[in-house]
């Protein structure tokens, strides 16, 4: 299950980093969201985004120590997104321990 969950990060931020490298090539994200901001849908997507952001955050402050360590997450998680909540999750699955595989359970 960790490869899966390690693959699947990966592949998130893979993801998430070539369509935002592509759309940046494009064009910025504020002339964007300039021309977008008058369609509901976008305000309803970006709303929806946000909220997930802020709901990853409360998790990752609660495992989170220190205050630093919270305020440098959340700003990574209102400025990235989905990369750094991928990132996030990635530093936490490395840091696991390997268990090893039970050959009785189900």
């Amino acid at each position: 299950m960790f490869t899966f969950l390690k693959i699947l990060f990966l592949a998130i931020l893979a993801a998430m980093l070539y369509v935002t490298i592509t759309a940046s090539l494009d064009r910025g994200v504020f002339e964007a969201g300039a021309a977008l901001w008058p369609d509901p849908w976008f305000r309803a997507t970006l709303a929806d985004a946000y909220f997930g952001f802020i709901t990853f955050f409360v998790w990752v402050a609660y495992k989170e120590r220190g205050l630093l360590r919270k305020l440098i997450w959340f700003v990574l998680i209102m400025t990235l997104g989905n990369i750094a909540m991928s990132v996030y999750v990635l530093i936490q699955l490395f840091r696991l321990p390997q268990m090893p595989r039970c050959v009785t359970c189900c």
